[in-house]
């Protein structure tokens, strides 16, 4: 069940099961929303995210969330900052305030698999806009994305894309 009118306190409990929430193709990953602000009121988006080993976001800054991710499977270096990186590999957890530009790349031979939580919600309407719903869960081909599209829709979330990762 998903709640609609409380503030940032959800109304009532809900389950998303492990084959349910929306699955998206965007921005060259497989996204799978089981939380959005919806059933949130508002609080937090929880997507699950998967992709091919090489993908890599762009260098983006959020000023409205602050994101959490929690590495499954695979490796990602995060870069951050003024040119500070970290890698994070299963178990491994990465918190990343508004405001500090960021990214990712995966640099293991294996998919990523990881859970992205920003608090509070929105962010995942961005990825709902600039993507195609899908019914398969399968991991889709490395793609190149569409920088311009993704500038263009990023600025109604406060998002801003910054450029490519640093090397």
């Amino acid at each position: 069940m998903y709640s609609t009118n409380r503030g940032h306190e959800p109304t009532e409990p809900f389950v998303t099961p492990a084959a349910g929430g929306q699955a998206l193709r965007s921005t060259g990953a497989l996204l799978i929303v089981k939380a959005d602000a919806d059933a949130t009121d508002g609080a937090f988006a929880l997507v699950d995210l998967r992709a091919a080993p090489g993908y890599e976001t762009p260098y983006h800054v959020h000023h409205r969330e602050d994101e959490h991710v929690y590495v499954l499977d695979g490796e990602i270096e995060c870069h951050y900052g003024d040119g500070e990186s970290v890698v994070a590999g299963p178990h491994d957890t990465v918190f990343l305030p508004r405001d500090v530009p960021h990214g990712f790349r995966v640099v293991s031979d294996d998919p990523l698999r990881m859970l992205a939580t920003v608090t509070p919600a929105g962010l995942e309407a961005f990825f709902v806009e600039v993507g195609d719903e899908v019914e398969t869960r399968a991991l889709p081909p490395p793609a190149e994305p569409d920088v311009e599209s993704l500038v263009t829709a990023a600025a109604a979330y406060d998002l801003e894309i910054l450029g490519p990762l640093p090397a």
